[in-house]
């Protein structure tokens, strides 16, 4: 797994060669990010104002000396002459990403493709940006944690319910310029959480779980990395560790989470993700079909989230007169 985070762009129409003035109201371009994993490569397009888009795929022209490759039209959004470069992403599967202003009001990014099979679009938003996930053999060999699949048995097709739990993903919260909350004595919910998480990292890995870590040092790490780094390792289970603060002192307790089956929002950015369309695009059936995968792995989310609580609980008793599981 490798990951790294850089600027970039190429002017592909004459438009912004020729320095043409830039329509008010636009947004901008702030950054791209792209992460590789053995399944997969992620690519993250961050704005400064809400967008949406919908994947093209063009097949190569070797002719023209095109590769295959995907692209997006961003309306809405100015990216000028401020990015002058690619970047070349060159992992066996991607071979780089290109930015560029399209018309006067929509820039085209560009994903040139080694290897592909198919691809999601995941639309996010605080801040604003568009997720491309792109699938496929690196080198044209099928990709590392396929070929794990095989040898273990493919479980991921099993009922949650007989799913056995080998690899635990722990995510322990903000990290880097991110202190979270404060505590007494200037204590830092970041340093709380990483040194948790590496106490219960260690308990798991002792009794035979393979255990990730979303971070493990003092590092800030955006929400979809998080996310990429947790399906790019072929996690079972994902807890999240946080602290949280109060101004009152006399306010304590314990807080638990998990996904609830019924949040209807959840059901719909899930259809969006697996169908690699924006959330409007989703219809009555991809929703319903969503729903009843959410509905699978809801109990098994709650159970863990039930027994995890009650076990904090009983180990902070002075903690019991606040607590709550909340889905």
């Amino acid at each position: 797994m490798r990951g790294r985070r850089a600027i970039l762009g190429l002017a592909l129409v004459a438009v912004a060669a020729l320095g043409v003035e830039r329509p008010a109201g636009l947004g901008d371009v702030v950054e791209v990010r792209h992460w590789s994993y053995p399944d997969y490569t992620r690519v993250v397009v961050e704005f400064t104002a809400p967008v949406t888009s919908r994947v093209q795929h063009l097949d190569a022209d070797s002719r023209a000396g095109r590769p295959e490759r995907l692209y997006l039209d961003v309306d809405g959004i100015w990216v000028g002459r401020r990015f002058e470069k690619g970047i070349e992403v060159g992992d066996g599967l991607l071979a780089g990403v290109r930015l560029g202003q399209n018309t006067l009001k929509k820039t085209r990014v560009v994903i040139d493709v080694d290897h592909y099979e198919r691809h999601r679009l995941i639309q996010l938003s605080h801040p604003d940006r568009l997720v491309v996930d792109v699938y496929g053999p690196r080198n044209g060999r099928p990709a590392r944690a396929m070929a794990r699949r095989g040898a273990e048995g493919d479980d991921r097709n099993l009922p949650a319910l007989m799913r056995p739990v080998r690899t635990v993903v722990i995510d322990p919260g903000h990290g880097g310029r991110d202190p979270g909350a404060i505590g007494i004595g200037g204590l830092r919910e970041k340093d709380v959480t990483l040194r948790i998480s590496r106490e219960l990292g260690a308990r798991l890995a002792d009794r035979g779980f393979k255990v990730v870590y979303t971070r493990s040092n003092d590092r800030e790490i955006g929400l979809e990395e998080r996310t990429a780094i947790a399906e790019g390792a072929l996690g079972d289970v994902f807890v999240s560790v946080h602290a949280n603060a109060a101004p009152r002192r006399s306010v304590h307790g314990i807080e638990t989470y998990y996904l609830n089956a019924n949040h209807e929002r959840h059901s719909i950015d899930l259809a969006a993700r697996e169908n690699g369309i924006a959330r409007s695009q989703v219809n009555a059936l991809q929703r319903t079909l969503a729903k009843l995968s959410m509905q699978e792995v809801s109990p098994q989310s709650k159970s863990l989230a039930t027994f995890v609580h009650y076990q904090i609980c009983a180990g902070c008793p002075a903690a019991t007169g606040a607590w709550r599981i909340s889905g």
